[in-house]
């Protein structure tokens, strides 16, 4: 927390949105990924607002249009609705997409613990959501349900801060080479191990998704503050310049 994002890290992301994440200058509400409604043929329940899946065209799908879809469905008691919102959109057209979400929907438990995320979301934050879970419906590990949270967070009345945001690998391996880099300027001589460890691939514990959400909200208002057009209160959208490999903490 006492150091956040270095000045290469500045001039990248600014460099960013002033280029092409400048149509994120209001938010990251507009990115959007593409999937194909006819991989996901055998999945239930299909949310309304996306294509039919006798399509076989390519469709498109943004961040607020999932938002909306998650807040219709959770309004409607659809719990596992939002689950299919949120993995389509995170799967995008990714082969096994459909597979993998269809074998965690069969689990006895998963309504009931979305449903129970949900309420500790909107009752006591994000890791205590994230805490319901960790390893409580087999096959729905962090870098899926994380997605989830994110939508659940801004469709639900949740507390302000730290907002919900997306953790898989792509963002955790950037944090990591950024921890790397802070341990050894502070003289750790075991960074990079230390680094691999606590930021591993996945399953990350809640304290550490804690750790990412508070640095992150914490880097957001180090971003507002510098000048270069940051939107204020957007951790999710330097989520996403992290996923798209803006910065590289090694370079």
């Amino acid at each position: 927390m006492k150091r956040l994002l270095p000045a290469t890290a500045l001039r990248a992301v600014g460099g960013w949105l002033a280029g092409s994440g400048a149509r994120y200058a209001i938010g990251a509400g507009a990115h959007a990924v593409q999937y194909a409604p006819a991989h996901w043929s055998g999945i239930e329940p299909w949310p309304d607002r996306f294509l039919e899946r006798s399509r076989v065209e390519t469709a498109t799908v943004t961040r607020a249009q999932v938002v909306a879809i998650t807040r219709e469905a959770v309004r409607g008691g659809r719990w596992t609705e939002a689950l299919v919102a949120s993995s389509v959109w995170g799967q995008g057209r990714t082969g096994y997409g459909p597979h993998r979400l269809k074998g965690i929907l069969a689990e006895p438990n998963v309504a009931d613990a979305l449903a129970e995320a949900g309420s500790a979301l909107r009752e006591e934050g994000a890791v205590a959501a994230y805490r319901v879970l960790y390893g409580s419906v087999r096959g729905l590990g962090p870098a899926f349900f994380t997605k989830l949270l994110y939508f659940l967070d801004l469709a639900l009345d949740a507390p302000a801060t730290p907002r919900a945001l997306v953790l898989d690998q792509r963002v955790a391996r950037v944090v990591r080479a950024h921890a790397t880099r802070v341990g050894r300027e502070s003289g750790l001589a075991s960074a990079s191990e230390v680094a691999t460890w606590t930021w591993s691939d996945g399953g990350w514990t809640p304290h550490r998704y804690g750790v990412y959400l508070r640095w992150t909200d914490a880097a957001a208002r180090q971003l507002a503050s510098s000048g270069i057009g940051w939107p204020e209160a957007s951790p999710d959208l330097l989520e996403l310049a992290l996923f798209d490999g803006v910065w590289d903490p090694t370079t």
